[in-house]
């Protein structure tokens, strides 16, 4: 699989969104996400208005789905979503009907190992149980809760290449990459590059980052488009 861009919108509302968007298209990212915040705030009317203003783009709808997988993956295929979020933590049988669902409407499907006691073995049952994608995921209160008590704050990157070897379906990685460790993400295997919180997306406003964002993220497409198919 040849590397690609994902832009988290990890945003609030649907105008800062688009226009995040807009921008990260022109800088040549390949891949927007209707981020958590963004469907608490906005719901199937965000993905709506995402696949409305950008109708040849993937969606992925980061639902964290742990129940109703049938239904909420549904829903989201007719909102206009081409990927969507399923739990490991979910029950086996969630994570199979998101996977039904996907199969019927033309979904793909991402399995987030987030909160797993054991991250590998979490991402080999997404694999098992028919997801497409593995997000191997270091959560937000996780790591700023660690960094707090004056720990060392764990990364995606701990266990990253380990995960990616564990599984047949590409990875991404996901979890207060810096820039230089978002560009290194495909040297460990993983083809999938996403931008978030604290690269696009101010992590303690949940609105778009400051600063030329726009030559920031070119910079960073250019890099991970650079690479070759990763096998």
């Amino acid at each position: 699989m040849k590397p690609l861009v994902q832009i988290s919108l990890d945003l609030t509302n649907i105008e800062e969104a688009l226009s995040t968007a807009e921008m990260a298209i022109r800088a040549g990212v390949d891949w927007l996400e209707a981020g958590t915040p963004l469907l608490l705030a906005e719901g199937l009317h965000g993905v709506k208005q995402l696949r409305d203003a950008f109708p040849g783009i993937p969606i992925v709808a980061d639902l964290k789905t742990m129940d109703g997988g049938y239904l909420e993956t549904e829903m989201m295929a007719k909102a206009g979503a081409t990927h969507v979020v399923v739990m490991a933590k979910a029950h086996e049988e969630t994570i199979r009907m998101v996977v039904k669902a996907g199969e019927e409407f033309g979904v793909k499907v991402m399995g987030d190992n987030l909160a797993c006691d054991n991250m590998i073995a979490g991402a080999q049952m997404l694999e098992s149980l028919g997801c497409d994608f593995v997000i191997h995921h270091i959560g937000y209160d996780e790591r700023r809760g660690i960094a707090a008590r004056g720990l060392r704050m764990p990364s995606p990157l701990d266990q990253l290449r380990e995960v990616v070897e564990s599984v047949e379906i590409p990875v991404q990685a996901v979890g207060g990459l810096s820039l230089e460790q978002a560009i290194k993400c495909p040297e460990y295997g993983a083809p999938i590059v996403v931008l978030g919180a604290p690269l696009t997306i101010d992590a303690d406003a949940f609105k778009t980052a400051s600063g030329n964002l726009e030559a920031s993220l070119k910079l960073i497409c250019d890099k991970i488009h650079a690479y070759g198919n990763l096998e």
